[in-house]
């Protein structure tokens, strides 16, 4: 759930600060490995309209959360799911009332061959390709959204043989990418560069075939202090971020 009051209130003390001429500051964010490409993106204009610096470090949301809890300093975390910064609040790593939802994505099926992937997904069902490529499911959502849409289409039997796991939904693209599977299931977004669609061939995944892909931010207990996530925290939820989060595929 958004937290707005709390936000707000940090906002205020930002703005404050920052028109007393407190220094620039730097944040340290764990990104879930579908969100880096938009993030990049954000990041930029955050760094350009607030003049603190976003430290970027992208990966499977289940490592992050074995690494928060073991001690990494990460001050944000933009997870691919709910369930993680509910987990870490639940456990007293987080700042109590900062967890909120920043994006809701969207899986796809993709090929790079621009006539392998139909309007309907029927592909799976089919011997036309010797890989699909998924991200881990123990670690990263999307890879256990990806296992619930096999099991709810019953072609889990018939496809898991042909299955290669990435530790995350990123290499999961790279595999595809890179020509070492024919098809992946993957996030929306890392489809989108720079605004425009990377080639191939894809099928948008009715989201009743699997768990919402809701993403939650929260901010984390080493950042509880610092000026630059709490404004980066408040300039994601603002219009602007909005606006370039849903033109790389994402809504809310």
């Amino acid at each position: 759930m958004v937290r707005r009051n709390w936000i707000g209130c940090w906002s205020l003390l930002w703005l404050g600060m920052a028109a007393h001429g407190a220094d620039a500051a730097e944040v340290q964010v764990a990104v879930s490995a579908n969100f880096s490409g938009t993030m990049k993106v954000l990041s930029q204009v955050f760094e350009r309209e607030s003049g603190h610096q976003a430290r970027i470090i992208t990966g499977a949301t289940g490592k992050f959360y074995a690494q928060i809890k073991n001690g990494a300093p990460f001050q944000v975390l933009l997870a691919a799911d709910a369930q993680t910064p509910l987990l870490l609040e639940q456990e007293g790593f987080t700042v109590p009332g900062s967890r909120f939802t920043y994006a809701v994505g969207r899986l796809v099926l993709w090929s790079k061959q621009t006539d392998l992937v139909d309007a309907q997904g029927d592909v799976l069902r089919s011997a036309r390709f010797k890989r699909l490529a998924i991200a881990d499911p123990r670690l990263a959502p999307y890879g256990a959204a990806a296992m619930q849409v096999m099991e709810r289409m019953g072609l889990f039997a018939q496809v898991k043989d042909r299955l290669v796991q990435g530790d995350s939904v990123a290499q999961a693209y790279q595999f595809v990418a890179s020509g070492n599977a024919e098809l992946g299931l993957i996030a929306r977004s890392q489809l989108i560069v720079d605004g425009n669609p990377v080639a191939g061939s894809t099928w948008l995944v009715p989201e009743s075939l699997h768990s919402p892909l809701r993403q939650d931010a929260v901010l984390l207990k080493p950042g509880q202090a610092n000026p630059a996530a709490l404004a980066f925290l408040q300039f994601l939820q603002s219009p602007r971020a909005r606006a370039l989060m849903r033109e790389h595929g994402y809504t809310h």
